[in-house]
């Protein structure tokens, strides 16, 4: 039999809707013929499960996994299409299991392939498509990010949800032994500062010295065109800018955040409270936050339009 072609396997893919290890299946049973391959995945009730796919998904939740050591975690966001689907206890057992295997993968793709963990003989694309099949509405995995401490680092991974999985954070804190990365205060710090930064959605970086040049220079730009200030003298207008670009920076800092729990100190006073509370050097290493359907442009819909659309009627 001849090797059947990424490039078929794509065609497929669009004509159908159907998942990529389903599509290298049917081509395979069918020699190569796109339209029996079509047949294929129709009589086995994959395709019209595939054309779901078509349909925003905007919904869903986002989920964390953390190693019971905590030393790897997880944050990710699966899609569905309604709030209705996401509440759904097969759809959140999903996420769950999704999570916990996206630990071992380095892609969407490599997640996908993977045998799904409570049905080993079907991959977890297999299953997803299953379970759209069984909820009725289209289910994508979006994105994931995992951390895991470098070899011959101490520290701990640690996450927060909040909003019943619309917002989540992963976070990796660092210290110099493994037993301050016990410590309770540590630990505390670790939760806390992921709590921090779900509540601050304008912060992107841990410290200052984070912030790219380019970044730094754009904001420049942006304060020294600002009309309030065309008629200053240079120099006036130079310490004018850089004031305001040492306020907006520090406003995309974490560490520069008023602390949540106490708005008298920052966070950076927090961490080094806990420094000399387990006598030796912690820091905030990264961060990751999920907002659920961010940059996800949802689709309006009449309602009774699409009944009418469904049953064949203007």
């Amino acid at each position: 039999m001849a090797e059947i072609s990424a490039k078929l396997v794509q065609e497929l893919r669009q004509k159908t809707g159907a998942g990529m290890m389903d599509c290298k299946k049917a081509l395979k049973e069918t020699e190569g013929d796109i339209e029996k391959a079509i047949e294929w995945l129709r009589q086995k009730g994959i395709a019209s499960a595939g054309k779901k796919s078509d349909r925003i998904a905007a919904e869903g939740l986002v989920e964390t996994y953390i190693q019971p050591n905590g030393q790897v975690g997880v944050l990710i966001e699966v899609n569905c299409q309604t709030d209705f689907v996401a509440r759904n206890e097969a759809f959140k057992a999903l996420v769950k299991n999704l999570a916990k295997q996206a630990a071992t993968a380095d892609s969407v793709e490599s997640l996908l392939a993977q045998p799904y963990v409570e049905d080993e003989s079907v991959s977890v694309e297999q299953f997803i498509k299953q379970t759209i099949a069984q909820l009725g509405e289209n289910i994508q995995v979006r994105r994931f990010v995992n951390f895991s401490l470098a070899e011959g680092t101490q520290g701990i991974v640690d996450s927060y949800i909040h909003t019943g999985g619309r917002v989540g954070v992963l976070v990796e804190l660092n210290s110099q032994t493994e037993s301050a990365a016990s410590n309770e205060e540590f630990q505390a710090l670790a939760r806390n500062t992921a709590m921090q930064v779900a509540a601050c959605p304008n912060v992107e970086y841990v410290s200052v010295d984070q912030i790219p040049a380019g970044i730094a220079q754009k904001e420049k730009d942006i304060e020294m065109g600002r009309d309030d200030l065309a008629n200053k003298p240079e120099a006036i207008k130079e310490k004018i800018v850089q004031g305001r670009i040492e306020k907006r920076l520090k406003e995309m800092t974490l560490l520069d955040q008023p602390y949540i729990r106490d708005q008298s100190i920052s966070v950076e006073d927090l961490v080094k409270q806990v420094k000399a509370q387990v006598g030796e050097d912690v820091q905030v290493n990264r961060f990751v936050r999920y907002v659920l359907g961010e940059g996800i442009e949802k689709q309006e819909s009449n309602f009774a339009e699409e009944v009418a659309a469904q049953m064949g009627t203007k």
